[in-house]
C-alpha cells in the first residue's frame, strides 16, 4: 500500500477495481431509471398525439352524420310525408334516401308508444328523443338498440299535424372508426365514453380509472375521450430523468478515475491519514441525498418524530378558502390538483395517526376529476402511514356506510356534492366525527406550518367494493307491504349507481331517470333543493302514472319528492313524516331540525310527543349536535335526513327515500293523500342573493346588530342568532343567514296567509336593501 502523507483516505490495488465495479453497477441503476422514465414521458407525448388525432376525426364523424341527418330531414319525400302526417312514409323515406341507416322511426312528439312499455322500448333511446324534443338541433348519442350499441341521432321537427321527432340508427362504426384507426402506443389508454359507459377501449384497461385526467369533451354531444398514460415512476431517491443521468455519468466518470489512477497510486492519499475540516467534503452517499433533497420532485424528508420539518413546497399555492365551514371544497384544477389533495390526504392521515387510529376508507363521486383527487388524496394519506381500503365510485354515503361496516371508524368522500361541474372537494370523518369548522381549518395549519406525519415506509392500500352489502344491509330491515311504482332521478350523479337495484330489493318499481353516471351532468344540475331542477321528473311522473317521484343531488346525500300532480314536498314537510314514524316507536325521542324549517315543525313534533330542537344549518353541525343530544332524527331544508333509528346517524339520501316509501306503503291512503295531509303553510322556496363586495357573513352581523338595537325594527317578533338571523312572528317567520359554502346570504319566509308573507319579507327588505344598494333582491 502507497501513499502520501497528510493527503487522507487511500485505495489499495485491490480495492480501487471492487468500488469501481460498485460505481458502475450503480451507475447502471441510475441510468436505466433515466431510461425507463424517458420512455414513459414518450409514452404519455404519443398519448396525447394520438387522443387529440382522435378526437379531429370523431368530431368530424359526428358532425358529419348531424350535417347529414339535417340534409336528409329536408327532403322532399320526407317533407311531404311529414305534411301529410304519414310518420311511416317519412321513416321510410328516411331509411330508403340514405344508405347505411339500420333503422329509421318518427313518432308524435307524445310519444305515447315510447312510454308504453320504456323498458322494452329503451331507456337510453327514449332519453335520446326527450333531449331531441327539448333541443333546437339534431343531438346524437349512443344508445343501446338493437342487439347492442349503436349510434342514435334524433330530431324534433314541426308539422301541421303537431310537433314530431325523427330517429335515426346508425352502426356505431360511423362514429367510432377514427379512434379503431388511431396509432397509439400499447402502454396507454384511450376510451370513448358517455357517462360511465365506455362505447369504445384501446390499450392499457388497467388505466382506466386514470382516463379522466387528460379526456377532451368532444362538442355536440354528451361523448368524450380519455386518455390514460403510465404513471412515470421516479428514480432510485426519488431523482427525475435529468438528475438520474447526471448521477450516472458521474458515477461512470469516477469509476473511471479509479482505474486509472491504479497506475499513478504515489498520488493517491494514505489509509488513515486526516484531511484537515476545510478540506473535507461529503460523502458519495452524502452527495446523492443531497442533490434528492434538492430535486423538486423529490420525496418529503421528515425529522425523527416522523413530522415533516418543514412545509412542503406546495404548501405555498394552498387556497386558504377551499377549507370550508363542513369540507374542503374548491375549482379543479386552480384551488384543488392531485398534489394539493397528497397534502390534505397527508393532514388528514397525520390527524388519524395522532388519534392511534390506522385504516381510512375512500370512496368518489362520479365527477371526472375524482380518479386523480382520489388517487392523490391516497398517496397523502399512505404517507403519512394509513392504510387505505378504496372502494371506488360510491354515494358519500355509502363511504360513510363503509367506514362502519369494515369497523376502520374513518373516511373521506371525495365529491363535489351539489356544486358545478367544475368543482370538487373533501368531505372527511376522523374516529366516526364529522369534521367541520376549527377542525377543518386546522388541516389547513398543519400543512402551511409542516406538521404532516411521515412514516418509515408507506401505508397499505387495498380496493373493496361494498355496494352488495350497502343495498344488503338496508333490504334486510326495510321492505314495502305493497309495491310503488317509483321514477328515480339520479341527476347523472354518483347514486345513479345504485338507487335503481336499492329501490327494487326493497320491493319498489323503478322507473330510472338520468341515472346514468356523467360528472360533466348534462341534463340538469344535480341539486333536488332548487325546484326548476325537478321539472323532468315532474313531468315523468306523470307520463308513468308513478305514485311517487325521488331526485338526488350529486353525492347522493340528500333527497327531494315530488307527487303524481306534480308537487314539490319541501324536505321540512317530509322531516314531519318521519318525525311521526320515529315517535311511534321512541317516544320523547330529539328530533332537530335547522333554521331554515318550516316554523310549523316544532308544534307537529310536540303534537306526536317528540322532544324539537332548532339547530344551525351544516350537515356536519347537525351531526355533531345529534350525537350531542342522542337525537334519534333530524334533517335539513336542503334535503339532508338523518336516522340514528335503525340506521348510523349519517345524512343519507338513498335511505331517506327507502324510509319514505316504506311509511308511505304502510298506509291505506295514496302516498299524494299522505302527503297533502301534512301541515302547510303559505312559503317560499330558499332564495338566494349573490354579495358581489364584502362577505356574506359581515352583512348578517350588520343586520343582526340593528336588530338587537333597543329600538329595533322587528318588535314583537322572536328572535334567534344561532344562524344567521331568524325572527318568529304569531302568524310566520323570517330568515336571513350566510351561506358557508357560496357567496350569498340565504333567505326563507312563511306565513299563514300571502298578506302576512309580504309584510314579513317587506320587513327584511327594508334592512337589507340599503346594504346592497341599486341590486335587485329576488324577492
Amino acid at each position: 500500500m502507497i501513499g502520501s502523507k497528510g493527503k487522507g483516505l487511500a485505495v489499495s490495488g485491490r480495492t480501487g477495481p471492487l468500488l469501481a465495479a460498485m460505481l458502475v453497477l450503480l451507475a447502471v441503476v441510475f441510468g436505466w431509471s433515466a431510461v425507463q422514465q424517458w420512455r414513459q414521458a414518450n409514452t404519455g407525448t404519443q398519448l396525447e398525439q394520438a387522443r387529440d388525432t382522435a378526437l379531429q376525426g370523431l368530431q368530424r364523424a359526428l358532425d358529419g352524420q348531424l350535417l347529414q341527418f339535417g340534409k336528409h330531414l329536408q327532403s322532399a319525400r320526407v317533407q311531404q310525408s311529414l305534411q301529410a302526417g304519414d310518420a311511416s312514409a317519412a321513416a321510410l323515406a328516411l331509411r330508403e334516401g340514405w344508405t347505411g341507416v339500420e333503422d329509421a322511426q318518427v313518432w308524435p312528439a307524445s310519444l305515447d308508444a315510447a312510454y308504453a312499455d320504456p323498458q322494452k322500448f329503451g331507456y337510453a333511446r327514449l332519453a335520446l328523443l326527450e333531449a331531441a324534443l327539448r333541443a333546437e338541433v339534431p343531438v346524437a348519442r349512443v344508445v343501446r338498440d338493437g342487439d347492442g350499441a349503436r349510434l342514435g341521432l334524433a330530431a324534433r321537427m314541426q308539422t301541421d299535424n303537431g310537433p314530431m321527432v325523427a330517429y335515426v340508427r346508425q352502426p356505431l362504426m360511423q362514429l367510432t372508426g377514427p379512434l379503431a384507426a388511431v396509432q397509439a402506443p400499447d402502454a396507454g389508454y384511450l376510451a370513448l365514453r358517455q357517462g360511465s359507459f365506455n362505447v369504445l377501449e384501446r390499450g392499457n384497461r388497467a388505466l382506466a380509472d386514470s382516463g379522466e385526467v387528460l379526456a377532451r369533451p368532444i362538442s355536440n354531444s354528451s361523448l368524450r375521450l380519455a386518455a390514460g398514460v403510465p404513471s412515470i415512476e421516479p428514480g432510485p431517491l426519488g431523482l427525475g430523468p435529468l438528475a438520474a443521468s447526471i448521477v450516472c455519468l458521474l458515477l461512470v466518470l469516477i469509476a473511471v478515475l479509479l482505474l486509472v489512477g491504479r497506475s499513478r497510486l504515489p498520488l493517491l492519499p494514505v489509509r488513515g491519514a486526516r484531511m484537515p475540516a476545510e478540506e473535507q467534503g461529503p460523502t458519495l452517499s452524502e452527495s446523492l441525498a443531497l442533490s434528492a433533497a434538492e430535486a423538486p420532485d423529490g420525496p418529503a424528508t421528515g425529522d425523527a418524530s416522523g413530522a415533516a420539518a418543514s412545509p412542503p413546497a406546495a404548501a405555498a399555492t394552498l387556497a386558504a378558502g377551499i377549507f370550508r365551514a363542513y369540507d374542503i371544497r374548491g375549482v379543479v384544477g386552480e384551488e384543488l390538483t392531485p398534489k394539493v389533495a397528497a397534502l390534505i390526504g397527508q393532514a388528514i392521515g397525520s390527524e388519524v395517526v395522532a388519534q392511534g387510529l390506522r385504516e381510512v376508507v375512500i370512496g368518489r363521486d362520479g365527477r371526472l376529476s375524482g380518479p386523480e383527487l382520489a388517487a392523490g388524496l391516497a398517496e397523502g394519506l399512505r404517507r403519512a402511514g394509513c392504510d387505505v381500503i378504496d372502494i371506488g365510485l360510491a354515494p358519500t354515503p355509502v363511504v360513510y356506510f363503509a367506514s362502519h361496516h369494515l369497523r376502520a371508524g374513518s373516511c373521506v368522500a371525495v365529491t363535489g356534492s351539489h356544486n358545478p361541474p367544475e368543482y370538487n372537494g373533501f368531505k372527511i370523518v376522523i374516529a366516526g366525527q364529522t369534521l367541520s369548522g376549527d377542525a377543518v381549518t386546522a388541516l389547513h395549519q398543519r400543512i402551511v406550518e409542516g406538521r404532516l406525519a411521515l412514516a418509515t415506509s408507506p401505508g397499505g392500500y387495498q380496493q373493496r367494493d361494498v355496494n352488495e352489502d350497502y343495498v344488503r344491509r338496508i333490504a334486510d330491515d326495510v321492505q314495502l307491504e305493497r309495491p310503488l311504482k317509483v321514477v328515480a332521478d339520479a341527476g347523472n350523479g354518483v347514486a345513479g349507481a345504485l338507487v335503481q337495484p336499492l329501490l327494487e330489493a326493497i320491493g319498489a318499481d323503478v322507473i330510472p331517470l338520468y341515472c346514468d353516471v356523467d360528472g360533466t351532468f348534462p341534463n340538469h344540475h344535480p341539486d333536488p333543493s332548487v325546484p326548476d331542477n325537478l321539472q323532468d321528473l315532474v313531468q315523468t311522473v306523470k307520463r308513468f302514472g308513478a305514485d311517487l317521484g325521488v331526485a338526488f343531488d350529486g353525492d347522493g346525500d340528500r333527497l327531494g319528492v315530488v307527487t303524481p300532480d306534480g308537487t314539490i314536498i319541501f324536505a321540512d314537510r317530509l322531516l314531519m313524516l318521519f318525525a311521526a314514524d320515529v315517535l311511534l316507536r321512541n317516544p320523547g325521542a330529539m328530533v332537530i331540525y335547522d333554521v331554515k324549517c318550516t316554523g310549523r315543525l316544532a308544534d307537529f313534533v310536540l303534537r306526536h310527543g317528540g322532544s324539537p330542537m332548532m339547530w344551525k344549518t351544516g350537515h356536519s353541525l347537525i351531526k355533531a349536535k345529534m350525537a350531542e343530544t342522542d337525537a334519534e332524527l333530524a334533517g335539513e331544508m336542503s334535503g339532508h335526513f338523518f336516522f340514528r333509528e335503525r340506521w348510523f346517524g349519517f345524512d343519507d339520501g338513498l335511505y331517506a327515500a327507502a324510509r319514505l316509501l316504506e311509511i308511505l306503503a304502510l298506509r291505506e291512503e295514496t302516498p299524494q293523500e299522505v302527503l297533502e295531509e301534512l301541515p302547510q303553510s303559505v312559503a317560499t322556496p330558499e332564495i338566494k342573493v349573490p354579495v358581489a363586495n364584502g362577505t356574506p357573513h359581515a352583512l348578517v352581523s350588520l343586520v343582526v346588530g340593528a336588530v338587537q338595537a333597543p329600538d329595533g325594527p322587528f318588535a314583537g317578533g322572536r328572535v334567534s342568532t344561532i344562524d344567521g338571523l331568524r325572527v318568529d312572528f304569531a302568524d310566520g317567520w323570517g330568515l336571513v343567514r350566510a351561506s358557508n359554502t357560496t357567496p350569498v346570504l340565504v333567505l326563507r319566509f312563511e306565513a299563514d296567509t300571502e298578506e302576512a308573507l309580504e309584510r314579513i319579507k317587506t320587513q327584511f327588505r327594508d334592512q337589507l336593501q340599503p346594504l346592497f344598494g341599486e341590486q335587485d333582491l329576488g324577492f
